[in-house]
């Protein structure tokens, strides 16, 4: 069989940064069920791939939070990781390296735009990280999930970042007298590693609050909870 497959690896190679030992488990972390299906015995999915490569980037992303930011609470970290390893972002990461153009896709997936499918790249994304994983090892693979994290990303905005504050204010917008105020009701820690408390009050009654490393860190996580209590979506 052909390792290529109709997908220039090498290119593939280029973007990721890394050179595989075994190029069927790139070629797997790229066989979409579709295509699979059509080749039946011949080509695994990327299914199984995928399960193991969410959790590697889990622990590499858990990992590299919780030794950047002591001070967060479990929640806090929770949030955070989740913004950083959603589909929105994975789908962001996958367009950097120009997955969707190497993928294995069947005729149906193809004709319908699965290249360009955010759920599709984004599980492909996984794949390719269990695939780095099976083949270099944990090092390889953090290495390559760390190119796409945000080095401070409390001050940064995660790709995926959600503008909760403008999100809360267009709700609150559909009733002109009502006014949203952010107040820092505490702020601790050294200079350098400071947390905010921020609450969001709407004509002065408490509707959220958010704590993070910065005032806009915390006014997002604020506006967030009173989104969530308000019934426009999950904390």
């Amino acid at each position: 069989m052909e390792y290529t497959e109709y997908v220039d690896i090498e290119k593939l190679e280029s973007y990721i940064r890394y050179h595989f030992q075994d190029k069927h488990l790139i070629l797997e972390a790229l066989s979409h069920s579709s295509y699979a299906n059509e080749k039946r015995k011949s080509r695994n999915s990327n299914e199984r791939l995928e399960f193991l490569g969410d959790s590697v980037l889990s622990i590499v992303v858990s990992d590299f939070l919780f030794h950047k930011y002591p001070n967060l609470s479990e929640g806090e970290l929770t949030k955070l990781r989740a913004s950083m390893v959603c589909e929105k972002a994975l789908h962001i990461f996958a367009q950097e390296i120009h997955l969707g153009d190497f993928l294995l896709l069947g005729k149906g997936e193809e004709y319908t735009g699965g290249r360009k499918r955010s759920s599709i790249l984004a599980d492909a994304f996984e794949a390719v990280i269990a695939a780095i994983y099976l083949d270099g090892g944990m090092d390889a693979a953090k290495r390559h999930i760390l190119r796409f994290i945000p080095k401070d990303p409390e001050f940064e905005e995660p790709v995926g970042f959600q503008d909760y504050k403008t999100q809360l204010q267009e709700v609150i917008q559909k009733n002109p007298e009502e006014r949203v105020e952010y107040v820092l009701v505490d702020e601790v820690g050294p200079a350098h590693n400071k947390a905010f408390t921020v609450e969001v009050c709407l004509n002065s009654n408490v509707i959220g609050k958010g704590v993070g490393h910065s005032k806009k860190a915390a006014e997002q996580l604020a506006a967030k909870e009173a989104l969530s209590l308000m019934g426009y979506g999950k904390a």
